[in-house]
Protein backbone atom coordinates (compact mmCIF):
# COMPACT_ATOMS: atom_id res chain seq x y z
CA UNK A 1 0.00 0.00 0.00
CA UNK A 2 3.01 2.03 0.09
CA UNK A 3 2.85 3.70 -3.72
CA UNK A 4 -0.65 4.68 -2.65
CA UNK A 5 0.05 5.92 0.63
CA UNK A 6 2.24 9.18 0.91
CA UNK A 7 3.33 9.85 -2.14
CA UNK A 8 6.02 10.30 -4.04
CA UNK A 9 8.94 7.99 -2.35
CA UNK A 10 12.12 7.78 -4.21
CA UNK A 11 11.33 3.64 -4.99
CA UNK A 12 7.48 3.62 -4.95
CA UNK A 13 5.73 6.52 -6.66
CA UNK A 14 2.14 6.58 -7.79
CA UNK A 15 1.80 9.50 -10.60
CA UNK A 16 -1.61 10.48 -10.82
CA UNK A 17 -0.63 12.22 -14.11
CA UNK A 18 2.76 12.56 -15.92
CA UNK A 19 1.87 15.93 -16.95
CA UNK A 20 0.62 17.56 -14.00
CA UNK A 21 2.38 15.35 -11.37
CA UNK A 22 5.83 15.00 -12.59
CA UNK A 23 8.47 12.40 -10.77
CA UNK A 24 10.11 13.86 -7.80
CA UNK A 25 12.73 15.64 -7.42
CA UNK A 26 16.08 14.59 -5.61
CA UNK A 27 17.59 17.58 -4.72
CA UNK A 28 15.41 20.86 -4.33
CA UNK A 29 18.07 23.14 -3.32
CA UNK A 30 20.61 22.64 -5.97
CA UNK A 31 20.61 26.35 -7.14
CA UNK A 32 21.13 27.67 -3.93
CA UNK A 33 23.43 25.38 -2.36
CA UNK A 34 25.59 26.04 -5.62
CA UNK A 35 25.43 29.90 -4.87
CA UNK A 36 26.18 28.91 -1.30
CA UNK A 37 29.25 27.75 -2.39
CA UNK A 38 30.28 29.91 -4.82
CA UNK A 39 30.02 33.25 -2.75
CA UNK A 40 31.52 31.58 0.63
CA UNK A 41 29.15 31.15 2.49
CA UNK A 42 29.95 27.55 3.15
CA UNK A 43 33.33 26.50 5.27
CA UNK A 44 32.54 22.56 5.14
CA UNK A 45 31.10 22.01 1.32
CA UNK A 46 30.44 18.01 1.05
CA UNK A 47 33.21 17.25 -1.48
CA UNK A 48 32.44 14.47 -4.29
CA UNK A 49 33.24 11.04 -3.30
CA UNK A 50 35.27 10.32 -6.67
CA UNK A 51 38.10 13.39 -4.56
CA UNK A 52 40.92 11.17 -3.56
CA UNK A 53 41.17 11.36 0.54
CA UNK A 54 44.45 12.65 0.40
CA UNK A 55 42.83 15.81 -1.44
CA UNK A 56 40.17 16.09 0.92
CA UNK A 57 41.69 18.20 3.73
CA UNK A 58 43.25 20.31 0.96
CA UNK A 59 39.98 20.87 -0.40
CA UNK A 60 38.16 22.03 3.02
CA UNK A 61 41.06 24.15 3.86
CA UNK A 62 40.36 26.14 0.89
CA UNK A 63 36.95 26.29 1.03
CA UNK A 64 37.59 27.34 4.50
CA UNK A 65 40.40 30.06 2.96
CA UNK A 66 37.67 31.28 0.04
CA UNK A 67 34.84 32.04 2.67
CA UNK A 68 37.54 34.02 4.92
CA UNK A 69 38.87 36.00 2.26
CA UNK A 70 34.98 37.02 1.16
CA UNK A 71 34.20 37.95 4.86
CA UNK A 72 37.29 40.01 5.27
CA UNK A 73 36.68 41.99 1.78
CA UNK A 74 33.09 43.14 2.98
CA UNK A 75 34.45 44.23 6.51
CA UNK A 76 37.27 45.99 5.65
CA UNK A 77 35.15 48.12 2.55
CA UNK A 78 32.60 48.52 5.94
CA UNK A 79 35.80 49.80 8.16
CA UNK A 80 36.27 52.22 5.13
CA UNK A 81 32.92 53.66 4.86
CA UNK A 82 33.13 54.19 8.62
CA UNK A 83 35.98 56.04 8.33
CA UNK A 84 34.91 58.01 5.47
CA UNK A 85 31.86 58.48 7.57
CA UNK A 86 33.40 60.00 10.41
CA UNK A 87 35.19 62.68 8.19
CA UNK A 88 32.32 63.94 6.88
CA UNK A 89 30.39 64.18 9.67
CA UNK A 90 32.37 67.56 10.90
CA UNK A 91 31.10 68.86 7.82
CA UNK A 92 27.56 69.39 8.77
CA UNK A 93 26.55 68.11 4.98
CA UNK A 94 23.25 65.80 5.04
CA UNK A 95 23.72 64.45 1.71
CA UNK A 96 27.53 62.78 2.10
CA UNK A 97 27.07 61.58 4.96
CA UNK A 98 24.17 59.41 3.65
CA UNK A 99 25.51 58.31 0.76
CA UNK A 100 28.42 56.87 3.18
CA UNK A 101 26.00 55.93 5.68
CA UNK A 102 24.19 53.64 2.96
CA UNK A 103 27.66 51.88 2.07
CA UNK A 104 28.72 51.14 5.64
CA UNK A 105 25.17 49.58 6.72
CA UNK A 106 25.47 47.49 3.37
CA UNK A 107 28.66 46.22 3.58
CA UNK A 108 28.52 45.51 7.35
CA UNK A 109 25.56 43.38 7.11
CA UNK A 110 27.15 41.85 4.03
CA UNK A 111 30.06 40.37 6.44
CA UNK A 112 27.24 39.71 9.01
CA UNK A 113 24.93 37.73 6.80
CA UNK A 114 27.81 36.00 5.49
CA UNK A 115 29.27 35.25 9.02
CA UNK A 116 25.95 34.06 9.91
CA UNK A 117 25.66 31.28 7.03
CA UNK A 118 28.94 30.31 7.60
CA UNK A 119 28.45 29.61 11.05
CA UNK A 120 25.17 27.97 10.60
CA UNK A 121 26.23 26.03 7.00
CA UNK A 122 26.09 22.35 8.60
CA UNK A 123 22.54 23.03 10.41
CA UNK A 124 20.96 24.37 6.95
CA UNK A 125 22.56 21.21 5.00
CA UNK A 126 21.47 19.12 7.97
CA UNK A 127 17.76 20.91 7.49
CA UNK A 128 17.64 20.74 3.99
CA UNK A 129 18.94 17.20 3.75
CA UNK A 130 15.62 16.63 6.00
CA UNK A 131 13.19 18.53 3.28
CA UNK A 132 15.10 16.27 0.40
CA UNK A 133 14.46 13.03 2.25
CA UNK A 134 11.00 13.32 3.76
CA UNK A 135 8.92 15.93 1.87
CA UNK A 136 5.22 14.51 0.38
CA UNK A 137 5.63 14.95 -3.28
CA UNK A 138 1.80 15.16 -3.87
CA UNK A 139 -1.17 14.44 -2.16
CA UNK A 140 -3.34 11.51 -0.50
CA UNK A 141 -4.17 9.12 -3.26
CA UNK A 142 -8.13 9.56 -3.52
CA UNK A 143 -10.69 11.05 -6.10
CA UNK A 144 -8.34 14.49 -6.23
CA UNK A 145 -4.89 15.47 -6.23
CA UNK A 146 -1.72 18.32 -6.03
CA UNK A 147 1.83 18.20 -6.53
CA UNK A 148 4.40 20.01 -4.72
CA UNK A 149 6.23 19.97 -7.91
CA UNK A 150 4.82 23.36 -8.64
CA UNK A 151 6.19 24.90 -5.51
CA UNK A 152 9.68 23.75 -6.38
CA UNK A 153 9.66 24.89 -9.93
CA UNK A 154 8.79 28.44 -8.49
CA UNK A 155 10.96 28.70 -6.34
CA UNK A 156 13.76 27.55 -8.47
CA UNK A 157 12.58 30.12 -10.82
CA UNK A 158 12.68 32.38 -8.43
CA UNK A 159 16.21 32.06 -6.96
CA UNK A 160 17.51 32.84 -10.64
CA UNK A 161 15.61 35.74 -11.04
CA UNK A 162 16.01 37.26 -7.95
CA UNK A 163 19.75 37.03 -7.23
CA UNK A 164 20.44 37.69 -10.38
CA UNK A 165 18.22 40.97 -10.24
CA UNK A 166 20.73 41.83 -6.69
CA UNK A 167 23.91 40.95 -8.94
CA UNK A 168 22.75 43.21 -11.96
CA UNK A 169 21.74 45.91 -9.43
CA UNK A 170 25.15 45.98 -7.42
CA UNK A 171 27.13 45.72 -10.50
CA UNK A 172 25.29 48.61 -12.36
CA UNK A 173 27.04 50.42 -9.83
CA UNK A 174 30.57 48.19 -9.89
CA UNK A 175 31.20 48.94 -13.69
CA UNK A 176 29.50 52.78 -13.93
CA UNK A 177 33.37 54.70 -13.86
CA UNK A 178 33.74 51.75 -17.40
CA UNK A 179 30.70 52.99 -18.61
CA UNK A 180 31.26 56.52 -18.58
CA UNK A 181 35.19 56.12 -19.63
CA UNK A 182 36.78 57.98 -16.83
CA UNK A 183 38.89 57.22 -14.13
CA UNK A 184 37.91 56.73 -11.15
CA UNK A 185 36.33 54.30 -8.60
CA UNK A 186 32.86 52.91 -8.36
CA UNK A 187 32.85 53.09 -4.42
CA UNK A 188 33.77 56.74 -3.08
CA UNK A 189 35.91 56.09 0.34
CA UNK A 190 38.80 56.94 2.30
CA UNK A 191 41.98 55.05 1.69
CA UNK A 192 44.89 55.60 3.27
CA UNK A 193 47.07 55.46 0.43
CA UNK A 194 46.17 56.82 -3.18
CA UNK A 195 43.87 54.51 -4.56
CA UNK A 196 44.21 56.37 -7.80
CA UNK A 197 47.62 55.55 -8.35
CA UNK A 198 48.88 53.39 -11.14
CA UNK A 199 50.15 50.90 -9.12
CA UNK A 200 47.03 50.16 -6.81
CA UNK A 201 44.42 51.44 -8.96
CA UNK A 202 43.68 48.13 -10.71
CA UNK A 203 43.64 46.35 -7.36
CA UNK A 204 41.55 48.57 -5.60
CA UNK A 205 39.21 48.49 -8.30
CA UNK A 206 39.03 44.89 -8.17
CA UNK A 207 38.43 44.63 -4.51
CA UNK A 208 35.71 46.90 -5.02
CA UNK A 209 33.89 45.36 -7.60
CA UNK A 210 34.67 41.86 -6.00
CA UNK A 211 32.75 43.68 -2.94
CA UNK A 212 29.91 44.51 -5.32
CA UNK A 213 29.00 41.36 -5.93
CA UNK A 214 29.55 39.68 -2.74
CA UNK A 215 26.98 42.26 -1.56
CA UNK A 216 24.56 41.08 -4.38
CA UNK A 217 25.15 37.56 -4.18
CA UNK A 218 24.85 38.16 -0.05
CA UNK A 219 21.23 39.35 -0.42
CA UNK A 220 19.78 37.73 -3.20
CA UNK A 221 20.84 34.61 -1.41
CA UNK A 222 19.07 35.07 2.09
CA UNK A 223 15.85 36.25 0.64
CA UNK A 224 15.95 33.13 -2.21
CA UNK A 225 16.53 30.70 0.60
CA UNK A 226 13.65 32.22 2.71
CA UNK A 227 11.17 32.27 0.11
CA UNK A 228 11.85 28.85 -1.29
CA UNK A 229 11.71 27.48 2.42
CA UNK A 230 8.23 29.09 2.71
CA UNK A 231 7.34 28.29 -0.90
CA UNK A 232 7.75 24.76 0.04
CA UNK A 233 6.37 24.61 3.42
CA UNK A 234 3.12 26.31 2.21
CA UNK A 235 2.78 23.35 -0.91
CA UNK A 236 3.45 20.46 1.79
CA UNK A 237 0.52 22.32 3.83
CA UNK A 238 -0.98 22.23 0.62
CA UNK A 239 -0.37 18.57 -0.15
CA UNK A 240 -1.53 18.17 3.57
CA UNK A 241 -5.40 20.12 3.00
CA UNK A 242 -6.13 17.71 0.04
CA UNK A 243 -5.26 14.55 1.66
CA UNK A 244 -7.51 15.44 4.68
CA UNK A 245 -9.95 16.59 1.65
CA UNK A 246 -9.41 13.02 0.81
CA UNK A 247 -9.21 11.06 3.71
CA UNK A 248 -13.31 9.45 3.09
CA UNK A 249 -12.51 9.02 -0.60
CA UNK A 250 -8.98 7.85 -0.10
CA UNK A 251 -10.86 4.87 2.15
CA UNK A 252 -13.76 3.82 -0.24
CA UNK A 253 -11.01 3.67 -2.81
CA UNK A 254 -8.96 0.80 -0.88
CA UNK A 255 -12.19 -0.46 -0.03
CA UNK A 256 -13.23 -1.23 -3.38
CA UNK A 257 -16.06 1.45 -4.08
CA UNK A 258 -17.53 1.34 -7.46
CA UNK A 259 -16.09 3.76 -10.19
CA UNK A 260 -19.54 5.06 -10.49
CA UNK A 261 -19.97 6.46 -7.10
CA UNK A 262 -15.99 7.48 -6.39
CA UNK A 263 -17.16 9.88 -9.67
CA UNK A 264 -19.77 11.50 -7.70
CA UNK A 265 -17.38 12.05 -5.04
CA UNK A 266 -15.03 13.68 -7.48
CA UNK A 267 -17.61 16.00 -9.15
CA UNK A 268 -19.00 16.93 -5.35
CA UNK A 269 -15.61 17.86 -4.01
CA UNK A 270 -14.25 19.63 -7.21
CA UNK A 271 -17.12 21.13 -7.79
CA UNK A 272 -17.91 23.76 -10.33
CA UNK A 273 -16.15 26.63 -10.79
CA UNK A 274 -18.79 28.87 -10.08
CA UNK A 275 -19.36 27.22 -6.73
CA UNK A 276 -15.27 26.22 -5.91
CA UNK A 277 -13.80 27.43 -3.19
CA UNK A 278 -11.45 30.24 -3.68
CA UNK A 279 -8.32 30.20 -2.30
CA UNK A 280 -8.57 26.42 -1.03
CA UNK A 281 -4.80 26.25 -1.35
CA UNK A 282 -1.99 28.61 -1.51
CA UNK A 283 0.23 27.63 -3.95
CA UNK A 284 -1.22 24.16 -5.63
CA UNK A 285 -3.70 23.58 -8.28
CA UNK A 286 -6.20 20.51 -7.47
CA UNK A 287 -6.47 18.03 -10.31
CA UNK A 288 -8.87 14.90 -10.62
CA UNK A 289 -7.24 11.86 -10.74
CA UNK A 290 -7.63 9.01 -13.05
CA UNK A 291 -9.97 6.98 -11.34
CA UNK A 292 -9.95 3.89 -13.62
CA UNK A 293 -6.01 3.13 -13.13
CA UNK A 294 -6.06 4.61 -9.32
CA UNK A 295 -8.80 1.79 -8.52
CA UNK A 296 -6.96 -0.83 -10.79
CA UNK A 297 -3.75 0.10 -8.60
CA UNK A 298 -5.94 0.15 -5.23
CA UNK A 299 -7.38 -3.84 -6.26
CA UNK A 300 -4.38 -5.03 -4.56
CA UNK A 301 -3.96 -3.01 -1.50
CA UNK A 302 -8.30 -4.10 -0.24
CA UNK A 303 -8.83 -2.75 3.02
CA UNK A 304 -11.92 -1.92 5.49
CA UNK A 305 -13.28 1.92 5.35
CA UNK A 306 -12.42 2.36 9.34
CA UNK A 307 -8.75 0.69 8.88
CA UNK A 308 -7.98 2.46 5.56
CA UNK A 309 -9.52 5.62 7.38
CA UNK A 310 -7.59 5.52 10.37
CA UNK A 311 -4.01 4.40 8.22
CA UNK A 312 -4.41 7.87 6.11
CA UNK A 313 -5.29 10.00 9.08
CA UNK A 314 -2.28 9.03 10.73
CA UNK A 315 0.04 9.68 7.57
CA UNK A 316 -1.68 12.84 7.99
CA UNK A 317 -0.68 13.20 11.19
CA UNK A 318 3.10 12.31 10.36
CA UNK A 319 2.70 15.31 7.50
CA UNK A 320 1.88 17.73 10.01
CA UNK A 321 4.56 17.01 12.56
CA UNK A 322 7.02 17.07 9.55
CA UNK A 323 5.85 20.62 8.23
CA UNK A 324 5.42 22.23 12.25
CA UNK A 325 8.99 20.56 12.95
CA UNK A 326 10.22 22.27 9.22
CA UNK A 327 8.19 25.59 10.74
CA UNK A 328 10.14 25.48 13.83
CA UNK A 329 13.96 25.24 12.51
CA UNK A 330 12.78 27.89 9.67
CA UNK A 331 11.94 30.21 12.87
CA UNK A 332 15.43 29.16 14.46
CA UNK A 333 17.52 29.61 11.31
CA UNK A 334 15.95 33.09 10.22
CA UNK A 335 14.99 34.55 13.42
CA UNK A 336 18.28 36.08 14.59
CA UNK A 337 18.97 36.88 10.74
CA UNK A 338 15.21 38.60 10.31
CA UNK A 339 16.26 40.84 13.16
CA UNK A 340 19.30 42.36 11.64
CA UNK A 341 18.04 42.57 8.23
CA UNK A 342 14.87 44.30 9.14
CA UNK A 343 16.97 47.35 11.19
CA UNK A 344 19.43 47.16 8.04
CA UNK A 345 16.15 47.64 5.87
CA UNK A 346 15.04 50.21 7.88
CA UNK A 347 17.70 52.44 8.10
CA UNK A 348 18.65 51.48 4.05
CA UNK A 349 15.46 52.81 3.28
CA UNK A 350 15.35 56.19 4.96
CA UNK A 351 18.69 57.18 3.72
CA UNK A 352 17.92 55.64 0.05
CA UNK A 353 14.96 58.05 0.06
CA UNK A 354 16.61 61.11 1.35
CA UNK A 355 19.43 60.53 -1.06
CA UNK A 356 16.64 60.27 -3.53
CA UNK A 357 14.49 63.38 -3.11
CA UNK A 358 17.35 65.38 -2.22
CA UNK A 359 20.06 64.12 -4.44
CA UNK A 360 22.35 64.84 -7.11
CA UNK A 361 21.46 65.54 -10.78
CA UNK A 362 23.78 62.76 -12.56
CA UNK A 363 21.41 60.15 -14.33
CA UNK A 364 23.50 56.93 -13.72
CA UNK A 365 23.79 57.71 -10.23
CA UNK A 366 19.61 58.45 -10.19
CA UNK A 367 19.63 55.21 -11.81
CA UNK A 368 21.64 53.02 -9.33
CA UNK A 369 19.51 54.96 -6.31
CA UNK A 370 16.45 53.87 -7.98
CA UNK A 371 17.90 50.03 -7.73
CA UNK A 372 18.89 49.98 -4.53
CA UNK A 373 15.57 51.20 -3.22
CA UNK A 374 13.15 49.44 -5.21
CA UNK A 375 15.65 46.05 -4.24
CA UNK A 376 15.80 46.73 -1.05
CA UNK A 377 11.67 47.81 -0.26
CA UNK A 378 11.14 43.96 -2.69
CA UNK A 379 13.33 42.18 0.07
CA UNK A 380 11.00 43.55 2.42
CA UNK A 381 7.82 42.47 0.80
CA UNK A 382 9.18 38.82 0.55
CA UNK A 383 10.16 38.31 4.00
CA UNK A 384 7.17 39.64 5.72
CA UNK A 385 4.50 38.62 2.82
CA UNK A 386 5.78 35.21 3.05
CA UNK A 387 5.90 35.32 6.51
CA UNK A 388 2.40 36.57 6.29
CA UNK A 389 1.71 33.36 4.00
CA UNK A 390 2.70 30.82 6.33
CA UNK A 391 1.64 31.97 8.99
CA UNK A 392 -2.34 32.19 8.13
CA UNK A 393 -2.10 28.89 5.88
CA UNK A 394 -0.52 27.24 8.76
CA UNK A 395 -3.91 27.66 10.98
CA UNK A 396 -6.44 25.87 8.23
CA UNK A 397 -6.21 22.30 8.71
CA UNK A 398 -8.88 21.85 10.35
CA UNK A 399 -10.77 23.78 7.57
CA UNK A 400 -9.73 21.27 5.04
CA UNK A 401 -10.63 18.68 7.33
CA UNK A 402 -14.32 19.34 7.46
CA UNK A 403 -14.18 19.45 3.47
CA UNK A 404 -14.31 16.21 3.26
CA UNK A 405 -16.41 13.36 4.53
CA UNK A 406 -14.87 12.15 7.99
CA UNK A 407 -17.30 12.46 10.19
CA UNK A 408 -18.69 9.49 9.00
CA UNK A 409 -16.17 7.37 11.00
CA UNK A 410 -15.40 10.06 13.30
CA UNK A 411 -17.42 7.30 16.14
CA UNK A 412 -14.95 4.77 15.40
CA UNK A 413 -12.22 6.99 15.77
CA UNK A 414 -12.92 9.48 18.13
CA UNK A 415 -9.92 10.16 19.84
CA UNK A 416 -7.68 10.71 16.82
CA UNK A 417 -9.79 13.23 15.17
CA UNK A 418 -9.92 15.39 18.14
CA UNK A 419 -6.40 15.18 18.71
CA UNK A 420 -5.97 16.16 15.21
CA UNK A 421 -8.14 19.14 15.37
CA UNK A 422 -6.60 20.44 18.54
CA UNK A 423 -2.99 20.43 16.91
CA UNK A 424 -4.28 21.83 13.45
CA UNK A 425 -4.65 25.33 15.47
CA UNK A 426 -0.59 25.21 15.78
CA UNK A 427 0.57 28.55 13.79
CA UNK A 428 3.80 28.65 11.93
CA UNK A 429 5.53 31.95 12.63
CA UNK A 430 8.19 32.99 11.87
CA UNK A 431 10.37 36.31 14.24
CA UNK A 432 12.64 38.25 13.99
CA UNK A 433 14.54 37.59 17.31
CA UNK A 434 11.71 36.61 19.22
CA UNK A 435 10.86 40.16 19.57
CA UNK A 436 8.28 40.74 16.50
CA UNK A 437 6.70 38.43 13.30
CA UNK A 438 7.54 39.06 10.14
CA UNK A 439 4.15 39.99 8.77
CA UNK A 440 2.38 42.55 6.51
CA UNK A 441 2.38 44.70 9.91
CA UNK A 442 5.93 44.19 10.45
CA UNK A 443 6.07 45.90 6.31
CA UNK A 444 3.72 48.77 7.39
CA UNK A 445 5.79 49.69 10.80
CA UNK A 446 9.35 49.56 9.12
CA UNK A 447 8.05 51.98 6.08
CA UNK A 448 6.23 54.17 8.90
CA UNK A 449 9.84 54.00 11.39
CA UNK A 450 11.85 55.00 7.70
CA UNK A 451 9.55 57.67 6.95
CA UNK A 452 9.35 59.25 10.29
CA UNK A 453 13.96 58.88 9.99
CA UNK A 454 13.42 61.02 6.61
CA UNK A 455 11.11 63.33 7.44
CA UNK A 456 13.77 64.06 10.23
CA UNK A 457 17.09 64.19 7.81
CA UNK A 458 14.61 66.26 5.53
CA UNK A 459 14.00 68.52 8.54
CA UNK A 460 18.03 68.88 9.28
CA UNK A 461 19.15 69.41 5.74
CA UNK A 462 16.34 71.96 5.94
CA UNK A 463 18.06 73.80 8.95
CA UNK A 464 21.47 73.15 7.51
CA UNK A 465 20.71 75.03 4.38
CA UNK A 466 18.80 77.81 6.61
CA UNK A 467 21.97 78.64 8.55
CA UNK A 468 24.17 78.78 5.65
CA UNK A 469 21.88 81.11 4.08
Amino acid sequence: MASLQFHGNVDADTRYDASLDPARELELFGLLMFVQLGMGMNPAPRLPRWWPLWLRPVGGLLAKAYCLIVILTSLHLGLLFTKTTLDVLPTGEVQPIADALIMTIIYFFTGYANIYWCLRSERLLAFMEHINREYRHHSLAGVTFVSSHTAHRWSRRFTSAWVLSCVMGVLTWGVSPLILGIRTLPLTCWYPFDALAPGTYTAVYATQLIGQISVGVTFGFGGSLFVTLCLLLLAQFDVLYCSLKNLDAHAKLLSGETIRRLGILQRDLLQSPATRELNQYAVLQEHPTDLLRLSAEAGSHRLGQVKAFHSALVECVRLHRFILYCGAELENLFSPYCLVKSMQITMQLCLLAFVGVSGTEEFLRIVNQIQYLVLTFFELLMFTYCGELLSRHSVRSGEAFWRGGWWKHAHFLRQDVLIFLVNSRRAVYVTAGKFYVMDVNRLRSVVTQAFSFLTLLQKLAAKKANTES
